[in-house]
């Protein structure tokens, strides 16, 4: 893949990013910073370049697609904009004109890009189905205060925190597009199991809040993704969906092992304490953890490639729903 075409599909993943006109000033700022941060070698655009041409409007659509001439890497940008939609909820309307007008731009067909759509919407829909069922008055008035005890050993909510993140960790490594996605599903569902552990019951809304409190941004981590990815030539061409095969970057740091273990770890502080964190104390929280798991990270590099290499789409779709 050329610079330019590395380019032309980073723009269109963050003119996919604000396509819904909707995001909040935490996750412009959580993008902001990915863009400040993610460097790949001098040969191939910057991410922060192309966050400002965004940015500013200073490209356009058709100018980005007018760049991609290979018919692989065309149905890579789409599978990419299709998942950057999807990642903090199931696309909107805006978000679906941008996708038709995208798809009409690079000359695909339905029948080449209903694959992504359906897999892209079954793991938006698995975790942010949660509906919480309604507290009773007692629980309601009880549910935030003090501290509480989980209905499982710290051991065994530790051993899940664990787990989740060696599984998010070898999601980071496999080069398929989607893949990326249900990193976020499985922090959804993590933070809904230790949420429930400790008595609470959590709807969607909640849990998005929480991640986006801590300074997780939902979007910005797919964005983040795909530059990684990208930048460190492992997306390539390929397209299609979820499949085995395991990237050439497989011997290097899987980053959503740390952000996952440390998410799961502040959800642990945060429920058993009653939820009277504010957003100061949880974001600091948070990125202290987050220096832990870091070098925790190192201990599990091949439980995470060993991971890698088998895991399939249906496996993962499993593993993000909660029933």
């Amino acid at each position: 893949m050329s610079p330019n075409e590395q380019r032309a599909i980073l723009t269109i993943a963050l003119l996919a990013a604000f396509a819904d006109g909707m995001k909040d000033e935490r996750e412009r700022e959580a993008i902001k910073r990915v863009a400040e941060s993610l460097a790949g070698p001098s040969d191939v655009p910057q991410l922060a370049e192309v966050y400002q041409e965004v940015l500013l409007k200073r490209v356009e659509l058709s100018q980005a697609v007018a760049a991609i001439s290979d018919a692989a890497h065309r149905q890579l940008a789409y599978e990419l904009a299709v998942c950057v939609c999807d990642a903090d909820d199931q696309r909107n309307e805006a978000e679906r004109a941008f996708l038709d007008e995208l798809k009409q731009a690079l000359g695909l067909t339905d029948a080449l890009t209903a694959n992504v759509e359906r897999e892209a919407e079954s793991l938006a829909a698995a975790p942010l189905s949660i509906h919480a069922a309604p507290l009773s008055p007692a629980m309601a008035a009880s549910s935030s205060l003090g501290s509480k005890t989980p209905n499982l050993p710290e051991a065994d909510l530790d051993k899940y925190i664990l787990s989740h993140s060696i599984v998010n960790g070898a999601l980071e490594l496999l080069p398929q597009s989607l893949a990326s996605m249900a990193i976020i599903g499985l922090q959804i569902k993590l933070v809904y199991r230790i949420g429930k552990a400790y008595g609470h019951e959590l709807d969607k809304g909640h849990i998005r809040e929480f991640i986006a409190t801590a300074g997780v941004g939902l979007t910005s981590q797919y964005v983040e993704q795909i530059g990684r990815k990208l930048l460190g030539g492992l997306l390539g061409g390929i397209a299609g969906g979820i499949g085995r095969g395991l990237g050439r970057a497989a011997t290097g740091a899987a980053f959503s092992f740390a952000t996952t273990y440390a998410l799961g770890q502040l959800a642990k502080r945060y429920y058993a304490g009653g939820r009277q964190m504010n957003q100061a104390l949880l974001r600091e929280t948070y990125e202290s953890l987050l220096v832990q798991a870091k070098q925790l990270q190192g201990q599990y590099a091949g439980e995470i490639e060993q991971k890698a290499r088998t895991l399939d789409f249906n496996q993962i779709v499993s593993m993000t729903k909660v029933p």
